[in-house]
């Protein structure tokens, strides 16, 4: 990368870039563009007043949603993902939180897709993923010593979350993170999973009740008409 502003600029977005953690702190962005810590915080404070990053509770930084917005590719989720932001924007203001709406990745084996972040979380260690799912997956891979790895027992969750449209997963996935999400649904029957991650301790309470609040305000767009024949 040229040594330009906008080159350290994109060299500080390649840091997130797929393979590597959803969220870096400032030391491992600097580690990653080789920037010196106080050129990558200017560049950073830069990114997060655009949008391009979120800088979460526990001072780590998430690909922000200005960025998704303006890269979203494929129309659907892009379409299901603009009629989110404003419910996501609340919920993330709200609760201090990462926001984000996730849909079933494809190939489905792949597990989730977040279209916020772009992370593509295993279905059954987070609250997105066990909105989506309908059954447990065959691999249920352990992340922590909390990661539910017991086909039996996750069928149970499962059946649970769908009957009380809500889903919490505490550490499951990572140590100090905590997933609340809720279905986003529509005539074919759920979308979506639009949630939140706030660190662990976090009262839950009122991240449940903002997160229903904010899946319940999303209004799914409408498919485009077939043409005719």
């Amino acid at each position: 990368m040229g040594e330009s502003v906008a080159g350290r600029l994109l060299s500080v977005l390649d840091a997130f870039e797929d393979g590597g953690p959803a969220a870096l702190r400032l030391t491992d962005i600097a580690a990653r563009t080789g920037l010196p810590a106080p050129t990558a915080l200017r560049l950073v404070r830069e990114l997060v007043t655009w949008g391009g990053l979120e800088r979460g509770t526990d001072g780590r930084y998430r690909l922000g949603l200005r960025l998704r917005v303006l890269g979203a590719a494929v129309p659907c989720p892009r379409r299901l993902l603009d009629a989110a932001l404003p419910a996501l924007r609340a919920l993330s203001a709200r609760t201090g939180g990462h926001a984000d709406l996730a849909v079933v990745a494809a190939p489905p084996d792949d597990g989730v897709l977040c279209l916020v972040s772009g992370e593509r979380p295993p279905p059954h260690a987070t609250a997105y993923g066990k909105v989506l799912l309908t059954a447990p997956p065959e691999r249920l891979t352990r992340h922590t010593r909390h990661t539910v790895v017991s086909p039996g027992v996750l069928a149970g969750q499962l059946a649970r979350i769908s009957a009380a449209g809500l889903a919490v997963c505490a550490e499951e996935f990572r140590l100090g993170e905590v997933t609340v999400a809720a279905p986003v649904r529509g005539p074919e029957g759920t979308l979506a999973a639009l949630g939140v991650t706030v660190a662990t301790g976090v009262p839950l309470d009122r991240v449940t009740a903002a997160v229903r609040t904010a899946a319940g305000r999303v209004q799914p767009p409408r498919r485009s008409p077939s043409p005719s024949p």
